[in-house]
């Protein structure tokens, strides 16, 4: 079965909604933009991700590896790399099905929450490899961090995202 992919307007609006998550993850944690150089990761959309990347169940997962750094940049050779793998096809079905859900939000959501993974993986709050009952709490935690982030940024309908998982917050977003 083939996925529907962002299109244009779509991946316009996923970089607007990176700038959102990383800002407002940014002044939550006090970081300047160098140390966000120190949290290194790419976004990746559906039409470049491989197979075992793609998930039926998940807005987003995060994959990790290895960044090799020349020995002149540092004194380690290699450092953590991230991936946001976004499901397209995962988060267009929710907006088909929710008329009040629209994209900028709920990237911003997704984009803040896994953020937060990043900074607390780079940080080592928490280990990126742990067992399903870790992953559950931790999960639990970035939701709760992820509402206070974003619980007084001003955006259309993001109030509408926060809601439907408050009950919970743990959503369909995973770690991989």
């Amino acid at each position: 079965m083939a996925f529907r992919p962002f299109d244009k307007r779509d991946l316009n609006t996923v970089g607007d909604a990176l700038d959102i998550a990383e800002d407002a993850t940014g002044n939550f944690y006090k970081f300047s933009t160098v140390q966000w150089k120190r949290h290194p990761y790419e976004v990746k959309t559906l039409t470049s991700l491989k197979e075992d990347e793609v998930s039926k169940h998940a807005f987003a997962l995060l994959n990790k590896g290895l960044m090799v750094i020349s020995k002149s940049e540092s004194r380690t050779k290699n450092r953590d790399f991230y991936f946001i793998c976004l499901q397209d096809h995962r988060i267009l079905k929710a907006l088909r099905r929710d008329n009040d859900l629209t994209l900028l939000p709920l990237l911003v959501y997704i984009f803040t929450h896994e953020l937060i993974h990043i900074v607390r993986f780079c940080n080592f709050f928490q280990r990126f490899d742990v067992s399903e009952n870790e992953k559950d709490k931790e999960e639990t935690v970035v939701h709760a961090t992820t509402f206070d982030i974003l619980k007084n940024i001003s955006l259309p309908k993001l109030d509408y995202v926060l809601d439907s998982y408050q009950d919970h917050r743990v959503c369909e977003l995973a770690v991989s």
